[in-house]
């Protein structure tokens, strides 16, 4: 019986067998050789070119070299995405081809299974590894024989974008490998003494995970400002303006992605557009600043896959973390609206005790608990104090997540967390695209109201740490989204503390804003409208607008008597301060006859001996001292 043959080798190529039988024979097939006819010249399968742009980041670079120098090295660079990763392995991975043209530089795509394995399978192709065409034969076993074999020679694998541990390593909870070839692909990463592996990554846990110690993980900020400069100068060439840069960077945090599709939107519509008017546009509104940081200008510098604007870039993490942790997703939601300065913890830990937690989430996901599981976790925790100790442990876990990924930063300040005003912005964009914006605003209005105290001056430190938080929510705050009771009440009280703090102004403008809310939601004769009519008028008086403060001190005191009767301590207090007024105008014999009332009236509810009745006696006195009565 004849056989079909193939009689001569064809290197280098895929052959598409046509066979040959013998009448009435079975076809069989004999593949040619694909082995390499001689040995393989060190290459490089980096996809990008040296960057002419390139600015030079010399502490992470001279990392890099440290780390990569030593045998069987493993080094990770990780930050959020756009933070300059991918540029920093390609300009690494060039100058160890420069500086050893024997090592063999391997470009590995990392973000999926399947990108990984296509990168393993152009290794081996370029390599001309024996068996590579072989449907039957494992690529990547192959590779990773060939890498394990120090003969071959030194090498350096760049693994970019490994973002995702399940591409790696094999989840807790499923079915045991069985088969080597469903290991898990961190298997096939050798550590060989003639090998070198540096990962870029957004997350944390995965450099580590693969890196091996938290020692061989450098986390990457944005740019210092001279640096962010220089890139900026290099994009734009002729165009850079040095009186505008400054405010532009600011603008963009120094983050090199951001820099790059500026330059990029500004050449493209270029003599039309400038740096300036780009910082306008920028600040121009909150849905124009969307549109820039989304649009996705191109760059050959990144991989076509990836996606190339701000938003879109970010967005794939905040996709990710929701995937992984839908609560460390709620975690970043509630992140997004404080200042990104100055976030106290213990506010962000306050946020379980509020109303709907059960709620709290971006969209519905299908793997929480159901009512009932919560229903059991409550009648066991009755028993023990086991629920406070898991709603740490979650915080803590939701908390080390979104800093894995490098979107919130523990300060050195105790209880305190920090987060770039950019990812704050997309992050809002990102919950947009959810249809629940405005809920999650509500919520951290109700948080943030039932937080922040009344401008007592026990409650200063505690305002003081808030007031950053309070003036960016009420600034973005709109029109459309109307009054509430607990936004009426922020308002209020943080009018109070403006006042104490001398800034008038400000009082005066809040606590307008707060009477007028008040009106609407609570009614003219509410106990809060009238403390906030009251204290307008404290406002008004402390800045000499006598006639309109005593116009509302009347109306407090009338309202006050209405409502809550002419003894009650808040009746008390608003005829002492119209007291006050008139001492202010020089009303004396009025002020007089106004501060007896009040003494009277504490001696007869608080008791003589009250400091209230005390301070309302020296003031009575010092009132007499004024009129020469003593």
């Amino acid at each position: 019986m004849a056989e079909s043959t193939f009689n001569a080798g064809i290197d280098g190529r895929n052959v598409v067998a046509a066979p040959y039988a013998s009448n009435g024979g079975a076809n069989n097939f004999y593949f040619a050789n694909d082995g390499p006819s001689k040995p393989c010249k060190p290459f490089s399968t980096v996809p990008f070119p040296p960057d002419p742009d390139f600015v030079e980041r010399p502490r992470i670079t001279a990392w890099l070299r440290d780390k990569c120098s030593r045998p069987a090295s493993r080094a990770a660079l990780v930050g959020l995405g756009g933070i300059g990763k991918s540029q920093l392995a390609v300009r690494h991975a060039h100058e160890i081809r420069q500086g050893s043209p024997s090592t063999y530089v391997f470009w590995v795509h990392a973000g999926t299974k399947e990108r990984f394995e296509e990168a393993y399978g152009t290794i081996a192709h370029r390599l001309q590894l024996p068996g590579r065409n072989d449907p039957k034969v494992d690529v990547i076993r192959l590779v990773y024989d060939w890498l394990c074999t120090e003969e071959n020679g030194p090498w350096l694998m760049v693994l970019d974008n490994a973002d995702d541990v399940d591409v790696f390593y094999s989840r807790p909870n499923r079915a045991p490998i069985t088969s080597k070839a469903h290991q898990p692909l961190a298997s096939f990463l050798p550590q060989s003494s003639n090998g070198m592996i540096l990962v870029t990554s957004r997350s944390r846990d995965v450099a580590e995970r693969l890196t091996g110690s938290s020692r061989n993980v450098l986390s990457l900020e944005a740019m210092d400002e001279y640096q962010a400069q220089q890139l900026l100068r290099n994009k734009l060439q002729e165009m850079y303006d040095e009186d505008v840069v400054p405010e532009l960077l600011r603008a963009l945090e120094y983050m090199p992605l951001a820099i790059t599709q500026a330059a990029a939107y500004i050449l493209r519509r270029a003599p039309r557009m400038s740096p300036s008017t780009y910082l306008d546009e920028f600040r121009r509104s909150e849905k124009k600043r969307a549109s820039l940081l989304n649009r996705n200008m191109g760059d050959l510098r990144r991989d076509p896959s990836a996606l190339n604007s701000v938003v879109t870039t970010w967005q794939m993490t905040f996709d990710n973390i929701r995937r992984e942790r839908q609560s460390a997703a709620d975690l970043l939601a509630f992140l997004s609206f404080f200042n990104p300065q100055g976030i106290p913890e213990w506010v962000v830990r306050s946020r379980q005790r509020s109303k709907g937690d059960e709620n709290e989430t971006i969209i519905i996901d299908s793997t929480r608990s159901s009512p009932d599981d919560q229903e059991d976790d409550s009648e066991d925790d009755s028993e023990d104090d086991s629920e406070d100790d898991s709603g740490i442990d979650e915080f803590e876990d939701d908390l080390n997540m979104l800093r894995e990924f490098s979107l919130v930063r523990i300060t050195t300040q105790k209880g305190v967390l920090e987060m770039h005003a950019l990812v704050q912005f997309c992050t809002q964009i990102w919950l947009s695209s959810f249809g629940n914006m405005p809920q999650w605003r509500q919520r951290f209005l109700e948080v943030i109201s039932r937080e922040y105290p009344l401008g007592e001056f026990h409650n200063w430190a505690k305002c003081r740490e808030l007031d950053p938080h309070i003036e960016l929510f009420i600034k973005k705050r709109s029109k459309k989204e109307g009054d509430t009771e607990e936004y009426t009440r922020l308002l209020r009280n943080a009018g109070w503390y403006k006042s104490m703090m001398g800034k008038y102004e400000e009082a005066e403008q809040l606590n307008r804003r707060a009477l007028d809310g008040s009106e609407k939601v609570l009614g003219k004769e509410h106990p809060h409208t009238i403390m906030s009519v009251s204290n307008l008028a404290l406002v008004l008086l402390d800045q000499g607008k006598y006639e309109e403060a005593e116009q509302l001190n009347r109306r407090a005191l009338d309202s006050y008597e209405k409502v809550l009767g002419k003894e009650h301590p808040y009746t008390l207090m608003s005829v002492w301060n119209l007291a006050y007024l008139y001492r202010e105008q020089k009303r004396l014999e009025e002020a007089n006859e106004l501060y007896n009332r009040v003494q009277c009236s504490f001696i007869k509810v608080l008791g003589p001996d009250h400091p209230n009745t005390i301070a309302c006696g020296r003031q009575r006195f010092l009132l007499r001292k004024e009129m020469d009565l003593e």
